[in-house]
């Protein structure tokens, strides 16, 4: 006798391939995540539920099974995904699926703000495009001085070499000097505004490794770009880097 599963199953090879399909851009692995949580969360897979095998999503997705197997555990350390071995092993729904807790109608302890609704979370991500993406074209244009030019490398060197527990905060110290480089006072208050407003929403998700391999390496092509005095290249570099973070936030919280 076969088991009845209380989630409702999708059908097979149908809905869990909508969200399966090629990534595109280069945040691979923030999409990637994005994708798989969003299956994961509609029910396209339901819990308890294997995923397809690896070599076969890798293919969907046109990832490569680096980057896939970094998601998956991403996920997997987030309490989305169970990885098992042997026999009968691959890659398992969790039976029970974390519940975002921007949205929940109970706070946890330290959760801010959890009523931040998916309108407010698009306000942030849209304001902070327009101004740091802005921030970043101006600051390329700009001639920098030597200490200035020192300070902005140093920044940059600083959130390499951060740990997890303060890579946030010299994060966000690296994005305001870029601000305060464009040459407009009354900017960098705006950009600390967002800042706060945007870390509120990063401290409700978990912190990926790999999105911050990802991240630096992006840092330093806005650095360079900024130096190198290229402002369209600077502007690309940040919105780039922008969307790979509001990939994840719109995964997790939406």
């Amino acid at each position: 006798m076969s088991r009845q599963s209380s989630a409702p199953t999708p059908t097979a090879g149908l809905n869990s391939d909508l969200l399966l399909g090629p990534v595109s851009g280069t945040n691979t692995f923030e999409e990637t995540v994005q994708r798989l949580l969003q299956t994961v969360r509609l029910g396209l897979i339901a819990p308890g539920a294997r995923l397809p095998p690896e070599r076969e999503l890798a293919a969907k997705l046109r990832v490569s099974r680096d980057t896939l197997r970094e998601a998956i555990g991403s996920l997997a350390e987030a309490g989305y995904l169970i990885p098992k071995r042997g026999r009968y092993g691959g890659t398992f729904v969790s039976e029970v699926i974390p519940t975002p807790r921007v949205n929940a109608t109970e706070p946890l302890a330290g959760d801010p703000h959890p009523s931040i609704t998916a309108a407010e979370i698009d306000d942030v991500l849209t304001l902070r495009d327009i101004l740091e993406v802005g921030a970043a074209r101006a600051a390329a244009g700009r001639l920098l001085t030597p200490p200035e030019r020192e300070l902005l490398w140093s920044s940059l060197g600083a959130a390499v070499n951060a740990g997890a527990d303060e890579y946030r905060r010299v994060d966000a110290r690296l994005h305001l000097y870029i601000g305060e480089l464009a040459g407009s006072p009354s900017l960098v208050p705006l950009l600390a505004d967002v800042r706060m407003r945007v870390n509120e929403l990063l401290d409700a998700i978990p912190l990926l490794s790999p999105n911050i391999a990802h991240s630096n390496q992006q840092h330093e092509q806005i650095v360079i770009a900024i130096l190198t005095g290229r402002p369209d290249t600077a502007a690309e570099a940040m919105r780039e880097h922008l969307s790979g973070t509001a990939l994840l936030l719109r995964g997790f919280l939406d």
